[in-house]
């Protein structure tokens, strides 16, 4: 059963991008724009762009550089932000840019923003990891008023200062793009967004500090926080990102990705993040493990689904699944898993079934019905024929 609260779902990715140190990063970053242009053609919705400065893992520095690069690739999936740290720049040249990009795609822009995931970045900016979240606050507010406010405001805080600022060009999309705040376990993520009526990127739903992440204490979160700004909250703007590998088989699928998704879990989230593999099983069936516990979708279309159902009994209700770009297959492997999501799962979750199952329902019961009144046709034609 779908979710009671939201019946539609969007689907997309979240690029962070994770690909391993050892690869040519060049080559790297064509296959992200490659993929995106597969998504386009796969009618997927969304696309969202990271930005990350160090660690060696994630290497697009600039999300908004590659989305206009990508804009130029692709006529209609919308790209977003996966997310501006807003902590690491000013915010009259974050409203600027998202401006510019809103107005070059005519309206295919979102605004995803955040803290920043990386100690390493904020360390090396000079920032204080504990101080990003409170400065990601501030800049948001101070984006928002420049993007619907016409005249001049004036702001000064310990970190930036707006000296009768207001943006040259006003939104192309009114009042303006869509805004959605990330969110790993913290309740600062719901908190931000429900205070400013944005959207939700809930990431690393099952691999934080503190274990599973409680979908439906998040969202209540979110919607504390909106009802006492006075704003609504809006589910089909909450959006899960988790990895998700289909392939024909479930073994097949967990044998594509076993051995780069080790790898990653050893050297990214355990080295670089600190989180610690599945206690009390081997390395090498780590994988295994999380799927078995269903923290990563891999499987066939029909896991996919009843997953999809699964996190919308535990959430809700939710309005989108953004799948974890990883370089966990071959190249082809990962694109049969984007178009049996494609052509298989997200059919069932966009309205686009019920019409052609009725039909071939309808055709099915009026069959022998139709097909005498076929034959009699034909007869009554060769009839005519031979009788001239």
């Amino acid at each position: 059963m779908l979710g009671a609260a939201v019946r539609f779902k969007r689907f997309g990715i979240f690029m962070a991008p994770f690909h391993a140190p050892t690869e040519h990063p060049t080559l790297a970053l064509q296959r992200d724009m490659e993929l995106v242009q597969w998504l386009d053609e796969l009618a997927y919705d969304e696309a969202w762009i990271g930005e990350h400065h160090s660690a060696g893992w994630e290497t697009i520095a600039a999300p908004d550089i590659f989305i206009a690069m990508a804009a130029e690739r692709t006529k209609h999936i919308r790209l977003g932000t996966g997310v501006f740290s807003l902590p690491y720049h000013h915010p009259l040249i974050v409203a600027d840019r998202m401006v510019l990009l809103d107005h070059l795609t005519r309206g295919r822009v979102l605004f995803g923003v955040g803290p920043g995931a990386l100690p390493t970045d904020a360390i090396m900016l000079g920032i204080e990891p504990a101080r990003t979240r409170p400065m990601m606050d501030q800049a948001l507010d101070a984006i928002l008023r420049l993007f619907t406010e016409t005249e001049p405001i004036t702001v000064k805080t310990d970190w930036f200062t707006l000296n009768n600022a207001g943006l040259q060009l006003r939104p192309f999309t009114q009042p303006h793009m869509p805004v959605a705040v990330a969110s790993m376990q913290s309740p600062a993520g719901p908190l931000l967004a429900g205070k400013h009526g944005a959207g939700l990127l809930s990431m690393g739903l099952f691999m934080g500090l503190r274990g599973a992440v409680d979908l439906k204490s998040q969202w209540g979160v979110l919607e504390e926080a909106a009802a006492n700004a006075g704003r609504p909250a809006h589910r089909e703007e909450w959006r899960l990102v988790m990895n998700v590998h289909l392939a024909e088989t479930r073994a097949e699928a967990l044998r594509q990705i076993r051995e780069p998704a080790v790898r990653w879990l050893s050297q990214y989230q355990r080295d670089v993040l600190g989180r610690a593999l599945p206690e009390g099983v081997p390395e090498s069936r780590a994988v295994d493990a999380i799927a078995d516990a269903g923290s990563w979708i891999v499987g066939t279309p029909d896991d996919c689904i009843a997953a999809i159902d699964q996190l919308d009994e535990a959430s809700g209700g939710f309005g989108g699944l953004m799948v974890m770009a990883q370089d966990w297959a071959t190249r082809e492997d990962q694109r049969r898993s984007y178009e049996l999501l494609a052509r298989e799962v997200m059919p069932r979750y966009k309205g686009q079934l019920p019409g052609v199952e009725a039909a071939y329902a309808r055709a099915v019961a009026h069959s022998a019905e139709s097909q005498g009144l076929f034959r009699a046709a034909i007869t009554q034609a060769f009839e005519v024929h031979e009788g001239r």
